[in-house]
């Protein structure tokens, strides 16, 4: 069934184009042409040179799509886009904002701010080791980095902006029409290039060569704690009456990236005095009990830095989280069958404290190196 058109009054009609006419004049030229362009977008191909990321000690090649090779070009100008604030309609949010370097690309708040001081509903998760992810977002509504970056420009708690506008801001730039220009080739700027251009960054953004990397794929022995060490034996048990970590943050043989691309129901969105979810996770993108109260599992890799955790940000501290754990999440009608048994059996009661030190302290093994480069050299933190 087709839906019609209001008619409109002619006088009404003339004086919107005249206004929207008066609006584009103000622009400048390259603006103006992207705005009232009405020719089919080219296609957003990186034509610089090739931008190759050595792999750090315990993770696999960096994975790149066929049709966004990685280019110095694009690279830098994702890295620039990333940290402006350029993308939010006021100009006061970035994605540095949300995801915080010194957090492991991660927003110490519970939730974080938007436009006009507006809270999301989710925190925002470390961005570090992003590339190995196949799915985005805490219940994966995004299929790649691409498609991910245009979710929080469009959101009305974050950026609030459109993906036109931010079109014609960047083409108001000389700055930015020069980079787009090396990076894509002379042309109209379309979001498709900005996002394709802040994925690639993205994909630079791996840490690796942490305290277990070298113990687990360096050989050296020397490299973790001796409490470390335990924790490890603990996190590898897959049995459901000990820690089970292993089965949702996988160690692999040759690397690993301590996730999946699987959602799972903890039990972190549910209410026990309510009785009800207070997030549906998954389920709100793929129906289905199963994936009610889901959510994907974060990379365990710089796990120290990168409180709080949960989808919501209620759990602040690694020992908390291992707390949660060990009391088997909280018990709900579609709780993950990959979730331990509450107590854990089979850890004694008397081992159950130091275990719980343990793993905490193998979890601090999982930092890693800062990627070079990975911040820019003019950028500063953010005020508290």
């Amino acid at each position: 069934m087709e839906t019609i058109r209001p008619l409109y009054p002619m006088a009404l009609t003339l004086t919107l184009m005249a206004g929207a006419l008066a609006s584009e004049i103000s622009l400048p030229l390259r603006a103006r042409h992207r705005a009232l362009d009405t020719q089919p977008a080219r296609p957003a191909i990186p034509i610089g040179q090739p931008f190759i990321v050595k792999p750090p000690l315990g993770l696999p090649p960096v994975p790149a799509p066929k049709d966004n090779p990685l280019t110095r070009e694009t690279v830098f100008l994702g890295r620039k886009l990333f940290f402006d604030k350029v993308l939010s309609r006021d100009n006061t949010v970035s994605c540095a904002s949300c995801h915080d370097p010194r957090h492991a690309f991660a927003d110490p708040k519970p939730v974080s701010g938007g436009v006009n001081g507006k809270k999301g509903n989710r925190n925002a998760p470390a961005l570090l080791n992003i590339a190995y992810s196949g799915i985005l977002f805490w219940d994966g509504r995004a299929p790649n980095l691409e498609a991910q970056a245009g979710g929080p420009v469009e959101n009305p708690l974050e950026m609030a902006h459109s993906l036109v506008g931010v079109e014609r801001k960047l083409a108001a730039s000389p700055v930015y029409v020069d980079l787009f220009a090396k990076a894509w080739g002379p042309g109209a700027i379309t979001w498709e290039m900005a996002a394709k251009s802040i994925a690639s960054y993205q994909r630079t953004l791996v840490s690796g060569n942490s305290r277990f990397d070298r113990y687990y794929y360096g050989g050296d022995k020397m490299a973790m704690t001796p409490s470390a060490i335990r924790g490890l034996k603990l996190y590898l048990n897959p049995s459901l009456k000990a820690a089970n970590c292993v089965s949702c943050h996988r160690i692999d043989v040759k690397s690993s990236t301590f996730t999946e691309d699987r959602f799972h129901n903890t039990g972190a969105a549910w209410d026990p005095v309510k009785k009800t979810l207070l997030d549906l996770g998954r389920s709100l993108i793929q129906p289905g009990p199963k994936m009610a109260g889901a959510f994907r599992s974060m990379t365990l890799r710089n796990i120290a830095r990168s409180a709080p955790y949960m989808h919501d940000g209620a759990i602040k501290t690694l020992e908390e989280s291992i707390d949660f754990y060990f009391d088997g999440g909280r018990p709900n009608t579609n709780i993950s069958v990959d979730m331990p048994d509450p107590g854990l059996p089979d850890i004694p009661k008397a081992e159950q404290a130091q275990a719980k030190k343990d793993l905490v302290e193998f979890m601090k093994m999982l930092d890693g190196d800062l990627p070079p480069d990975a911040v820019p050299p003019d950028w500063k933190p953010p005020q508290p």
